[in-house]
């Protein structure tokens, strides 16, 4: 059935273009919001159309600058609740503070269920994810949450590129934490699972302690929800040398940040054959290099925003 609110799809600068996809998947323009940033650094926006009564969707990953990226999420959302929406749901393509989800310390906080409450009381009715560092996240948020997962998108690439070469690849978890999720690539692949044991020293800092699994004279594709600095994936690659398998090494994660020096990082290690991403947050023009390869979620989330606008069936997109 219809809904009778329309619905207005609107780009932050976390990430307009993978915004303008989104609308040109489901046939809308890009909705009129304007931003500036003020000589002392504050934000401004401000919706140059009416939203009175409308579906609004503000897509806006949190991602690099951080801080700047979310304080104009929540001020876009604070805008729209006063300007009377029907519904505002933030889609969060990258989901920043996420590695902070549980207390691993004394004296620490939160951040991930802090951020969850921010944004619930600036005004958020409902809110779209891409694969959570922790699935537990969704359980922050006293609001709908719609957890989207790219996992299928891999799924389907590697189908098509290792499609004579099933015999020999592995699929890697670099993390137990994933494994659950990496299954659902080891079924489509009909590959076999190893999954690396990590101990974390320090902050951004990782070790790869143990592997189960045979790697060995196999092909491995490891799955990440993430690569941040890319050290977490050059620990992985080295077990998995170390435990003898083929030096072409295949690399997936949804979330490519590739903070600092991590492109040349990766890219440099003549083991690592390729490098997929999806455009969850842009890649700078200047970190594009030939061993990354960039899959759209546009479409992801373009039917996934028809069906919330439509009160259908979100979940069933991924059965």
């Amino acid at each position: 059935m219809s809904t009778q609110h329309e619905l207005k799809v609107f780009a932050g600068p976390g990430n307009p273009e993978l915004a303008q996809s989104v609308a040109d998947w489901l046939s809308v323009p890009v909705g009129q919001m304007y931003y500036k940033q003020f000589a002392d650094g504050e934000n401004y926006v401000r919706f140059d159309e009416s939203v009175r009564g409308t579906d609004a969707y503000i897509i806006q990953p949190t991602c690099p600058p951080v801080d700047t990226n979310l304080v104009i999420l929540l001020e876009a959302i604070d805008a729209l609740r006063r300007a009377s929406a029907w519904r505002i749901t933030p889609v969060i393509s990258y989901y920043g503070y996420a590695r902070q989800e549980k207390k691993d310390a004394p004296r620490e906080p939160i951040t991930a269920k802090l951020i969850a409450d921010i944004l619930t009381v600036a005004g958020a009715n409902r809110v779209m994810c891409l694969d959570l560092h922790a699935d537990a996240i969704q359980g922050f948020f006293n609001i709908p949450v719609d957890h989207l997962t790219a996992i299928y998108l891999f799924s389907d690439y590697y189908a098509e590129k290792m499609k004579d070469r099933m015999g020999e690849i592995v699929v890697v978890s670099p993390d137990e934490g994933r494994v659950k999720k990496v299954r659902k690539i080891v079924s489509t692949l009909k590959a076999p699972l190893a999954v690396g044991y990590k101990h974390h020293p320090d902050h951004m800092v990782s070790e790869v302690t143990h592997l189960a699994g045979d790697v060995r004279g196999k092909t491995p594709i490891i799955i990440e929800d993430m690569i941040t600095t890319g050290g977490s994936i050059i620990q992985a690659v080295d077990a998995l040398l170390a435990h003898g398998c083929n030096p072409e090494i295949h690399i997936a994660a949804t979330h490519g940040i590739l903070a600092g020096n991590a492109v040349e990082r990766l890219t440099s290690r003549p083991e690592i054959a390729e490098i997929v991403i999806t455009d969850s947050v842009p890649l700078p023009p200047g970190r594009h290099h030939p061993k990354i390869k960039v899959l759209s979620v546009a479409s992801l989330f373009g039917e996934a925003i028809h069906r919330a606008n439509n009160n259908l069936s979100i979940t069933s997109l991924f059965d």
